[in-house]
């Protein structure tokens, strides 16, 4: 699918320029033919070695702009 390829690896940040990790999986909706949510990988030095623990589940509706960057709601909103 060229748009999950499109956003794999994608730094996400919330309005208040904190980086929150980069995208490693979309979850999609295959009935409706959406993307529901992006899974995030946490930053840090352990992720270049992969033992980043714990995923981050982003939902679609959290999103608010889509470019070099994800952009998104900070939780307070």
């Amino acid at each position: 699918m060229k748009i999950k390829e499109e956003i794999l690896g994608k730094e996400v940040v919330d309005v208040n320029a904190n980086v929150i990790g980069k995208v490693k999986d979309v979850e999609l909706n295959y009935e409706t033919k959406t993307l529901e949510a992006y899974i995030l990988r946490k930053g840090g030095i352990l992720e270049g070695l992969g033992r980043s623990s714990g995923d981050i589940i982003v939902p679609d509706n959290m999103v608010i702009a889509i470019g070099d960057k994800i952009l998104v709601k900070s939780e307070t909103e």
